[in-house]
């Protein structure tokens, strides 16, 4: 993430982001962010491949803490400090491993991205939801990815 430019206004400030998110399996996403007050904004967007209507739904919710951790790092302060969508209640333990399951297997079901699934329902990032769905597969909620040796 790098800034591109801030415009100050009445005391406030609104800043754009070039932000780049790059995954394991190849996949890129490039994005022009817009941060003004406690608001995430989405000005553009290139993905290779292509995102899905679901994918674009939380582009914001994966970005926002970054974007919002680079904004106050700057002047020192959070610019939305106790008014932003915290993330939803999620179970700790066993219970939340078999929720991550569920949720997994429903999204399976319908034949949708289960790893997006999981981030929406957890409200954690993609790398985060992959360890919580590991830790359901450690447990026996899911099964094994592939035989071990």
């Amino acid at each position: 993430m790098r800034p591109a430019w801030e415009v100050r206004e009445d005391g406030g400030a609104t800043s754009w982001f070039y932000v780049r998110l790059a995954f394991a399996d190849g996949a890129r996403v490039d994005v022009l962010a817009v941060v003004s007050g406690e608001h995430v904004g989405i000005e553009d967007v290139r993905a290779q491949p292509a995102l899905s209507l679901d994918d674009l739904e939380v582009l914001a919710e994966w970005i926002e803490g970054p974007l919002f951790e680079a904004c106050g790092a700057r002047d020192g302060t959070h610019p939305s400090a106790g008014r932003r969508r915290s993330r939803p209640a999620w179970p700790q333990g066993v219970e939340g491993r078999w929720l991550v399951a569920h949720e997994y297997r429903a999204a399976q079901a319908e034949g949708v991205d289960p790893v997006l699934a999981v981030m929406c329902a957890t409200g954690h990032s993609r790398r985060r939801a992959l360890r919580l769905i590991g830790q359901a597969r450690d447990s026996g909620f899911l099964t094994p990815r592939r035989a071990r040796r």
